[in-house]
C-alpha cells in the first residue's frame, strides 16, 4: 500500500462531475421557481370557506311529527367540505336529520337519511324539497310563520356555522 498514490481530482474529472450535476439542479430550480410563481398568484388553493344563507323551515301542519328546513350553503374556498350534521334547540326528541328526496322506479317519492353532504370547492348547494333537506322533529307548541329558529351546521373542515331559519308556510317561496 505504500506504493499507491492518493486520489487527486483532475481538471477533466471535475468538469465531468459538474456537467453531470447541472441538469438535475437546473430542473429542481425550474420546478421550484414555477411552484413559487403558481403560489404567488393564488393558484395553490385555499381552505374551504363556508357561508350559510337563506334558511327556511316549513311551519308544522296538522299532527305531522316532522317538518323540513332548507339552506343555501356556499363554499367559496379552494377545497371541498362536507356537511356532517345539523343541530338546533328548536327540535324535539332525536334532533335534525340530513335527508335526500329520492324518486323510486314506481314514480313514488321517499326520503333517505344521509350521513353527510359534500360541498364542492367554489360551488353552492341549495337545499330544497326535491333534493337535500334537514328533517326537523316538531317541538310541542310548534312554530308560527315568521318565527326565527337557530341552527348550527357542522362541517368536516370548516367546523360549526351558526345561522337562522325563518318559518314559512309549505309552498311559500323558498327563494
Amino acid at each position: 500500500m505504500t506504493g499507491q498514490r492518493p486520489w487527486r481530482p483532475t481538471r477533466r474529472r471535475l468538469a465531468d462531475t459538474l456537467l453531470a450535476a447541472v441538469p438535475p439542479v437546473a430542473a429542481c430550480g425550474l420546478a421550484l421557481g414555477g411552484l413559487s410563481l403558481w403560489t404567488a398568484y393564488g393558484n395553490a388553493g385555499t381552505p374551504a370557506s363556508i357561508t350559510v344563507t337563506d334558511g327556511k323551515m316549513f311551519a308544522p301542519t296538522g299532527t305531522t311529527p316532522d317538518t323540513a328546513a332548507f339552506f343555501r350553503i356556499t363554499n367559496s374556498g379552494g377545497a371541498p367540505d362536507r356537511l356532517l350534521k345539523v343541530t338546533t334547540a328548536g327540535a324535539a326528541g332525536r334532533g335534525p336529520i340530513l335527508s335526500r328526496h329520492v324518486m323510486t322506479s314506481s314514480n313514488t317519492a321517499s326520503d333517505r337519511t344521509v350521513s353527510s353532504v359534500g360541498i364542492p370547492a367554489g360551488r353552492s348547494l341549495v337545499m330544497s324539497p326535491a333534493g337535500f333537506d334537514v328533517i326537523v322533529p316538531v317541538k310541542k307548541g310548534g312554530r308560527q310563520t315568521g318565527d326565527l329558529v337557530a341552527f348550527t351546521l357542522h362541517f368536516e373542515r370548516s367546523g360549526p356555522v351558526k345561522t337562522l331559519a325563518v318559518v314559512v308556510r309549505p309552498g311559500q317561496d323558498r327563494g
